[in-house]
């Protein structure tokens, strides 16, 4: 490890463990240097934590459940984290999306058999896809990286314009069809904005060429086994952590060369009192928050009813219909009134992974979208959308865990209003301009940097906001 001036205590200092923060602590103790995560919780991970909500022996994942950003992620592809207790398990099918009146659409691990189920889309599917899921690898690597001259022009001469236009025209512009159509919404609904805005095509590209390519894993044991593969690979090179350290000022931390955020900017305000200059203070507490998340989890007596065969060989399905449908509810949400039928991500991780709840038993896990810290209880509207494609559904709860916005604030206070994604994150409020800055991750103070979800390249349990701004703090550090 190398040495520090004996004023200061740590190389670098993260606040904060979700798997930003700890790629961040990873990136700096593996060049050699010292560093301390503190984190506030009793159990580090952020979103990735499994805990038993509803009954004992029922493991239930509290935030997110699968990971296609994890297992293609540049950063964690280096740390093999095999070797730290992480195994992935992939679905036989990585999504499955069901329609009223005909077959669900299914997006396999094969570009050829995802095409064959779009019907008159096939080869409208293929030429859209092709060209990207060919060269998967480098696509990603140019996606999971700031702004700025792309290593691989020509590729993303192919990808950029397409995912700059909206989802809806995009969508309407390449298809001619609804499964096509409705597909390409639920994965564009990933962004967590209002599907008619631009760039929000990016996210139905990105998801179905992950899935098409590699798949959508989840974590054997639960998200937390993630976490925790994280926090043993950190140790191994000399890094610490701290649990149970409720930071409210900086003078709370020790002292450090640097001091890395993995915050959402209103929370970097609480803490810094009067640290940055006024204008960057109004800054990150002004910080646009997004929609907020109304979460179930339940201890079922048997597996999800879907009406059709092929639902329950998919890792997640998605519940909300045609294009038409799920705009209409992602819209709602950002106009500020709770969708009537909520688009509804689902998994059923013991399909898969039977050891997370009792012999014979299941677990379910679902999500929608709703107004940043809303109050409106969405359990029968999701149960509701569930039952439209699984008849029997509710007959097969056991018991059921909510979390409404603010419960998921009071589990991971980043989560402002249950805002899970770290802000508003279009395009160019996270690439071009994040935080008003021209540069991502540093701050108007020299030796503080942001790691967090609200840096590019955003949200997603990938590590690489934490992994980019340790290699600027890293540059600082000398």
């Amino acid at each position: 490890m190398a040495n520090h001036s004996n004023s200061e205590k740590y190389d670098a200092v993260v606040i904060g463990s979700g798997p930003n923060g700890l790629a961040a602590a990873i990136t700096i103790a593996k060049a050699g240097r010292s560093v301390l995560v503190l984190e506030s919780k009793p159990v580090w991970g952020g979103g990735l934590r499994s805990q038993e909500l509803t009954l004992p022996g029922f493991l239930h994942d509290v935030c997110a459940s699968i990971h296609p950003l994890a297992v293609v992620s540049p950063f964690f592809r280096t740390l093999n984290l095999q070797k730290y207790g992480l195994e992935w398990i992939f679905p036989q099918l990585p999504l499955a999306h069901p329609l009223d009146d005909q077959p669900p659409v299914l997006l396999y691990s094969s570009l050829e058999l995802t095409a064959d189920g779009m019907g008159t889309d096939r080869d409208n599917y293929l030429k859209l896809f092709a060209p990207l899921v060919k060269d998967w690898e480098n696509l990603i690597a140019e996606l999971l990286k700031p702004l700025g001259l792309p290593r691989h022009p020509l590729l993303m001469m192919k990808f950029g314009p397409k995912a700059m236009s909206s989802a809806i025209h995009l969508a309407n512009h390449s298809f001619k069809g609804e499964r096509a159509r409705a597909i390409f919404a639920g994965n564009s609904a990933h962004s967590v904005l209002p599907l008619d805005s631009w760039s929000t095509a990016g996210f139905g590209l990105m998801l179905a060429i992950m899935a098409n390519a590699i798949g959508w894993p989840i974590v054997a044991g639960g998200s937390q086994k993630l976490a925790d593969a994280l926090v043993a690979c950190l140790r191994s090179y000399g890094g610490e952590i701290q649990t149970n350290v409720e930071i409210t000022s900086l003078n709370n931390i020790p002292s450090a060369r640097s001091v890395l955020f993995d915050l959402v900017p209103k929370n970097i305000a609480k803490i810094s009192g009067s640290a940055f200059p006024a204008d960057y203070r109004h800054r990150l507490e002004t910080h646009e928050q997004g929609p907020g998340v109304f979460k179930l989890d339940w201890a079922l007596n048997a597996p999800i009813p879907w009406r059709d065969a092929d639902c329950p060989s998919a890792g997640t399905v998605h519940v909300g219909g045609s294009l038409q449908e799920i705009a209409a509810a992602e819209r709602s949400v950002w106009e500020g009134r709770p969708a009537r039928k909520p688009f509804v991500l689902v998994t059923q991780p013991t399909l898969f992974d039977p050891g997370r709840a009792p012999s014979g038993k299941h677990i379910g896990w679902a999500y929608c979208h709703v107004p940043n810290d809303c109050t409106e209880d969405m359990t029968g509207r999701i149960e509701n959308q569930i039952e439209r494609f699984a008849p029997g559904f509710q007959s097969t709860i056991i018991k059921r865990h909510k979390m409404f916005p603010s419960d998921l604030q009071a589990h991971n206070a980043n989560y402002i209003g249950g805002d899970i994604v770290g802000g508003a994150q279009g395009f160019l409020r996270l690439f071009v301009k994040p935080l008003g800055s021209l540069s991502a991750y540093s701050t108007p103070v020299p030796n503080y940097f942001i790691c967090s979800s609200s840096m590019p390249p955003g949200a997603g349990v990938h590590g690489m906001c934490g992994h980019l701004a340790a290699k600027l703090a890293l540059k600082k550090i000398g």
